[in-house]
């Protein structure tokens, strides 16, 4: 137990924090992970991971805290003394950042300055792994990759780019292992059920038990480079194993529209033309938009040995038979 390797994750319930933990586990790491405190249970996706820390052999531990409280994280870098924080935790949702942008400028953005903060008052050799966003190139034209300049089109892509920036900072200026990790669309049945294709996938298996006859999407014409969640949160491993701290694009190179989505998903769950059952709301709408996210990996590739697996096709039958097999066991 003395020499295994310290994880500290923020954003341990969400998508990735839950494929990381169970990807580390697997490595032989002890990881711990920041959740915030809540009135309801909101650790869904580690729940089959969770161990009783009464148990013999624990190796994933739980703490509360938030990225607003610079205090409490540097209470946990202190206590923990991790050898690698990734720092998966935001208000990660694009539209919402629109509704909410103080919000998500403090917990996206001064989130990132308290951890790397806390890392250099610690004096402790902490590789740090930030979460950086395709979202932040914006209006860039595709393929994206590490020397694209960014046009950030949102308060969240404006607060990734600050983190992108304050992670270079402290790398050149306090020699920190301060890595970021450009990660293009990742998608999973684990994905947030108002992220859209969690939303296309979700609404097809309820339409197809007969609950619902509608679906409500915003900009359909939105291109996207989507990947595999898993194959993603492997990337962000290597990026920390790496010899010198770097920045990484991590991406499929493919590029497919909303509509593409629907398409494909709605075939595959037999539901034929899918404009029978989706309906435009403007309220989905972004106030700025982001037509095309194409992603260059080539230096993720040629550096780390990272290139993805699972096709655009396979990414949407995974997504549409979990949400299909999670509403059967319901009813």
């Amino acid at each position: 137990m003395k020499d295994m390797k310290k994880a500290f994750i923020t954003g341990i319930t969400g998508q990735d924090g839950s494929f990381l933990v169970e990807f580390l586990l697997k490595k032989g790491y002890e990881v711990h992970g920041m959740i915030r405190r809540a009135s309801t249970f909101n650790t869904s996706r580690i729940d089959h991971i969770f161990q009783d820390p009464h148990s013999i052999n624990v190796r994933v531990f739980l703490h509360y805290g938030d990225l607003t409280d610079s205090g409490n994280i540097t209470k946990l870098i202190n206590q923990i003394k991790p050898d690698e924080v990734y720092h998966l935790g935001a208000q990660s949702h694009v539209r919402v950042s629109f509704d909410m942008p103080e919000y998500t400028a403090d917990t996206d953005g001064l989130g990132t300055l308290r951890i790397l903060e806390a890392i250099k008052n610690s004096g402790l050799p902490i590789k740090f792994y930030m979460a950086s966003s395709s979202e932040m190139f914006g209006s860039s034209p595709p393929p994206q990759n590490e020397k694209t300049p960014f046009d950030p089109r949102s308060p969240y892509a404006v607060a990734k780019v600050f983190s992108y920036y304050a992670t270079r900072f402290y790398r050149e200026a306090y020699g920190i292992f301060a890595c970021n990790g450009i990660l293009f669309n990742h998608e999973s049945e684990r994905r947030g059920e108002t992220f859209v294709t969690r939303k296309i996938t979700r609404s097809i298996a309820r339409i197809k038990a007969g609950l619902d006859k509608k679906l409500y999407l915003g900009n359909l014409k939105a291109k996207r480079d989507w990947g595999y969640a898993p194959e993603f949160v492997e990337a962000m491993y290597k990026i920390l194993q790496h010899s010198e701290p770097d920045d990484f694009v991590i991406a499929t190179g493919q590029m497919h529209s909303v509509e593409d989505f629907l398409q494909e998903s709605f075939a595959y769950a037999g539901l034929g033309d899918w404009k029978k059952y989706v309906e435009i709301d403007p309220r989905y709408f972004r106030p700025a938009e982001v037509e095309v996210l194409q992603g260059d990996f080539s230096k993720a590739k040629e550096k780390l040995g990272w290139e993805p697996k699972t096709k655009f096709k396979d990414l949407v039958k995974i997504m549409v038979d979990a949400d299909i097999k999670n509403l059967n066991n319901k009813q």
